[in-house]
């Protein structure tokens, strides 16, 4: 009987150390929570007051846009753009910080589930090892031992017992492992979305260094004295001539006049019904983001899944070499591969252009998540081709790639005409229409405005309207160089 005390007492002590350990998990975890909890507040709160002072500095640039030009207004909007700038980089890397954070913690979270789950399938092989010795004894070896059959059983129940207690805790670690682990996948995810608009971050650090470098300029060429800024503005303002000739640079293509820009812009516009500045205004904001055009190498720099079973089909179809193509290069924060004026990337333009996954019957990426296809295009289904009589069309080609930008800025809005659809058509063109309203993303939205509103001003010479002057005091074109 002693000996069958010692091993329910020992089925009992097993049983407790495994409560103990959950509890003591659920303890620990409440703590970290807890801690998480508190530095989340934290950045949040941190968060909370950059995008005030954000709005505090779009309120300045709203009151100085409603005065007339002067260098004092002048250099306090050049002031409030530069701080402006800096808040916004400085929201997005907090907000990455929160999600590394997270993400961080969903690790330790699992590395504890993962270290329990060790544990009790260590104790479970031997609980069953144990109840295996038991149960392979015969009923001769149980009628010479010195137990009676009662303590067979009570030996064998109090194993089982605790082994189907040990299941139970596995099965349960085990989905709560797997919660942590789609929850982590989530916030990865969006620390990857994050990262990748860290491109934006890049283009804006230059936007600074050029509104630093243009107020110093002006102060040293004005020395302060309001007549001389005057007469420097008025020597700027061009002439119909001067804008017809003037380059408009393009990102994986050679330089066109301005003159050929509108042309392709405006018969963008007649088919899309968006404004021809403002396609021009993305054109150009891309031309920027897309500095490195031409740097890149497929094989290397493109998404090896996504985008190069689509740009090596499209090249072949286009009679192009793969090699030669102007593509972006990669950068530290994504992948490059980027084509033409418009930097669509591969996978993108297959869906504005008629390539079709015969896998799926669409343009999209298979259940395996690759994008392998086979591909075909399919001329019924070509949105661009169908508006500029190219068949198939080519993102290196100005005016596919004017057309295609100008039916993804109506997709989104912008063929409405008004300054609040146009700036939305904006963003979304940057990084998706669910992130319009990221403070520390909007500096993007705000330049392709200014843009659209310098190349109106120019149209309206041209052409003899007066767009500009009608659009520049609202809330979408703060900030706007006077220029």
């Amino acid at each position: 009987m002693l000996k069958s005390f010692i091993k329910k007492m020992f089925a009992l002590v097993i049983f407790s150390i495994l409560a103990f350990e959950g509890v003591s998990m659920v303890a620990s975890a409440q703590e970290v929570a807890e801690d998480v909890v508190a530095r989340r507040a934290k950045l949040e709160a941190e968060l909370a007051i950059i995008d005030k002072e954000i709005n505090d500095q779009k309120n300045v640039l709203e009151q100085k846009q409603k005065e007339g030009v002067s260098l004092e207004r002048d250099v306090a909007i050049l002031n409030a753009q530069i701080q402006k700038a800096k808040l916004s980089i400085r929201a997005r890397n907090l907000s990455i910080a929160g999600l590394v954070e997270d993400i961080g913690t969903k690790n330790r979270t699992i590395e504890k589930y993962s270290a329990k789950i060790d544990r009790e399938r260590e104790s479970l092989s031997g609980l069953v090892r144990r109840t295996n010795e038991l149960d392979s004894y015969s009923l001769v070896e149980v009628a010479l031992s010195d137990k009676d059959f009662s303590e067979f059983f009570v030996d064998l129940d109090n194993f089982q017992y605790v082994e189907d207690s040990i299941r139970i805790s596995l099965e349960e670690v085990g989905v709560a492992k797997k919660n942590t682990e789609e929850e982590k996948k989530i916030l990865e995810e969006k620390k990857a979305e994050e990262t990748d608009l860290r491109k934006v971050q890049e283009l804006e650090k230059k936007r600074i260094e050029a509104r630093e470098a243009e107020k110093k300029n002006i102060l040293k060429i004005t020395k302060g004295q309001e007549i001389a800024y005057q007469k420097i503005l008025k020597e700027k303002q061009q002439s119909a001539a001067q804008i017809r000739a003037e380059l408009f640079s393009l990102s994986g293509s050679t330089a066109i006049s301005f003159e050929k820009a509108l042309a392709y812009a405006r018969a963008a516009a007649e088919k899309t019904g968006v404004r021809p500045a403002v396609i021009l205004g993305i054109i150009a904001e891309e031309s920027n983001l897309g500095q490195n055009v031409g740097k890149g190498t497929w094989t290397v720099d493109m998404h090896k899944t996504r985008d190069v079973p689509v740009f090596k089909y499209l090249t072949s179809l286009l009679g192009l070499n793969p090699d030669s193509m102007p593509v972006s290069k990669k950068v530290w924060y994504g992948y490059g591969g980027a084509m033409g004026p418009a930097q669509f990337i591969p996978s993108t333009w297959a869906c504005f252009s008629g390539y079709i996954n015969t896998t799926t019957g669409k343009c999209s990426k298979n259940a395996d998540g690759s994008w392998d296809g086979p591909w075909e295009y399919q001329q019924n289904k070509d949105r661009v081709g169908k508006l500029t009589g190219n068949f198939p069309p080519n993102p290196w080609d100005p005016k596919d790639a004017f057309m295609a930008s100008a039916i993804y800025l109506a997709d989104s809005g912008a063929d409405k005409k008004t300054s609040r659809s146009e700036f939305i058509s904006a963003m979304c063109y940057l990084a998706g229409c669910g992130n319009v309203n990221k403070k520390s993303l909007q500096f993007y939205g705000d330049d392709v405005m200014c843009l659209a509103l310098k190349y109106q001003k120019n149209i309206d010479i041209l052409e003899g309207t007066n767009i500009a002057d009608q659009r520049k005091g609202d809330i979408y074109h703060v900030g706007c160089s006077s220029a």
